[in-house]
């Protein structure tokens, strides 16, 4: 039998999510005979005309049966012979969003169903953002209602580019397409009669075969203390759940982030003592000497782990409230909960077409990125290297409620480093400190940069070209070296915003997108340039900046007391 199968259900409001799991349930022989019973005389008074209606085994709440819609999340368990599911059906009206997400962060596959007569939607687009945002890899899209539209292959083909066309925009690694009626059972647990021309299996079939196993073991064993044990004097463990790699009495360890090293004196599974403990495993583990490791701390093995107290996250806001900068929160991380402050949207993320929009607010269910400060520095990584450290939720610090989830897409140990980005249009993101002032400190004799308010510029605003240490001309182009993004700025406005491929040089002064001059001043130079730039492939180094940038031109140092 293959492991447990957490999925999630999602799509449009009146897709056929209940009726599909419903169904699954009925035909799958996987109700007591009460349940069976009622199910069959509810449908009597139901909108089948007295055929059985699937989705009642779901929708259980009354508001969700008199509207005919899934509202909250409805979790059931099920076993086949080939192997053991949770399933969450969750809400498809763009109002229960948030509800959804929170189905979503559980899953390990998700199944987006598309009304065969509507296509690939706007929340269709929503549901597959987020559940990639939360990190699910697995997708089935399951063409539904097949049966309306006399199971045309032609109509099937159509949403399947669509799908296609989805799933190459977001990334998904792993996307299954089926045709199916939930009403009918076409495809749903047996391969049906009405589609003869698909040839892959039908949805039960592939849901209990589906691999969703991948390697956690290439960085290392690292474990969040969720608790320290310490029944009497003579014992002290830290308690938690193996996250990655394996670990064995003896092993040295270090812990995060007070940077310790000790020994593995025991190890406890439950309470049977062990030689070693893996991936997965709740476990007690005590260390050969006393060491500065509370909740929220991590031990880790052979893992390089970021320790940081600033870093980047793309939140989904599920607050009735809007998002504004410079609001603090709580922020559960890991098993840490920590203030944190709410530094600056970079951007938000149009759900339809991926497009980045500049923002400085956001409203229920929008999406965007966003940078966090932290009260003091705690173990984070990138959500895609380690889910765990990297998945978050930001809670409300007067109501207690949950306000946004979200997941760290860079974490950053130099508080220093300006995360804002300065330039976005479509799906274009360009990072820079062009607007940043240099300062020299009297009292200490170094150069120090002053971030302004951090804002993001778009096609058609205007720009500040002049500020306290740096003053550019009213016309000239930016190149952003490491984003491979050129902006073309006419009149202190901005003009045009395109990849680094398609720019061409045009006569004006061209500066990078720290502020310093670029030496080009002809198309040849350009060319130049730009042939040096990319034999680079990304590691710009202090002689290319030597023989192409100049400081001063643009920017100066002023003098500060402080």
């Amino acid at each position: 039998m293959s492991g447990l199968l957490k999925f999630i259900t999602c799509g449009s409001v009146d897709d056929g999510k209940s009726t599909l799991i419903g169904h699954i349930l009925y035909d799958s022989k996987l109700l007591y005979a009460d349940q069976e019973k009622a199910l069959e005389l509810d449908s009597k008074v139901g909108s089948r005309g007295g055929a059985i209606d699937y989705s009642l085994l779901l929708d259980g709440l009354m508001a969700e049966r008199e509207q005919g819609i899934t509202i909250d999340v409805a979790y059931r368990y099920f076993t086949t012979d080939h192997r053991s599911f949770i399933v969450a059906d969750t809400p498809g009206h763009e109002e229960y969003t948030r509800n959804m997400a929170v189905g979503a962060s559980f899953a390990d596959l998700a199944i987006i169903l598309v009304d065969t007569k509507q296509g690939v939607l706007v929340q269709t687009r929503r549901h597959a953002r987020i559940c990639s945002l939360m990190g699910i890899r697995y997708f089935v899209f399951a063409v539904n209602k097949m049966d309306l539209v006399g199971y045309d292959e032609k109509r099937f083909n159509e949403i399947r580019a669509q799908i296609d066309e989805l799933s190459g925009e977001l990334g998904l690694p792993n996307v299954k397409i089926i045709p199916v009626s939930a009403t009918e059972g076409d495809n749903v647990t047996k391969k049906s009669e009405n589609i003869k021309w698909y040839d892959g299996e039908a949805l039960l079939t592939y849901l209990e075969n589906v691999d969703i196993s991948t390697d956690h073991n290439e960085e290392g064993f690292y474990m969040p203390v969720q608790r320290v044990c310490r029944p009497d004097h003579t014992f002290r463990g830290f308690q938690g759940q193996i996250e990655s790699g394996e670990v064995a009495v003896g092993d040295t360890i270090v812990t995060l982030p007070s940077n310790e090293k000790a020994k593995v004196k025991s190890i406890l599974i439950g309470d049977k003592e062990a030689q070693q403990a893996k991936i997965g495993q709740p476990v007690t583990i005590q260390l050969d000497k006393e060491v500065d490791v509370s909740r929220g701390c991590v031990l880790a093995k052979d893992n390089k782990l970021p320790i940081s107290k600033s870093f980047t996250a793309t939140l989904l806001w599920m607050d009735d409230n809007e998002l504004t900068e410079g609001k603090d929160y709580l922020i559960k991380l890991g098993t840490r909960q920590i203030p944190a402050i709410l530094k600056n949207i970079q951007y938000k993320i149009d759900v339809n077409t991926g497009e980045f929009i500049p923002a400085d607010k956001l409203v229920k269910n929008e999406i965007a990125v966003c940078d966090i400060v932290l009260q003091e520095k705690i173990v984070l990584d990138e959500f895609k290297k380690h889910k765990t450290l990297g998945e978050l939720i930001l809670i409300d610090r007067v109501t207690n409620m949950t306000s946004a989830c979200g997941v760290v897409e860079s974490a950053s140990v130099d508080e220093s480093k300006d995360l804002k980005c300065a330039f976005v249009y479509g799906n274009l993101k360009a990072k820079g400190d062009i607007f940043e002032e240099y300062f020299y400190n009297i009292e200490s004799m170094t150069v120090t940069k002053t971030k302004p308010t951090g804002k993001t510029y778009t096609i058609g605003n205007e720009i500040p070209v002049e500020g306290v240490s740096y003053h550019y001309p009213d016309s000239f182009d930016v190149i952003v070296l490491r984003d491979r993004v050129a902006v073309e700025i006419r009149d202190r406005k901005i003009t045009a915003i395109k990849p680094l491929k398609d720019y061409e040089y045009t006569g004006v002064p061209v500066i990078n997108g720290r502020g310093f001059e670029l030496k080009i001043a002809d198309k040849q130079q350009a060319e130049a340039f730009l042939k040096e730039l990319d034999a680079l492939d990304g590691e710009l180094t202090s002689a290319f900046f030597n023989k192409w940038a100049k400081f001063e031109t643009y920017r100066s140092i002023v003098f500060q007391d402080l």
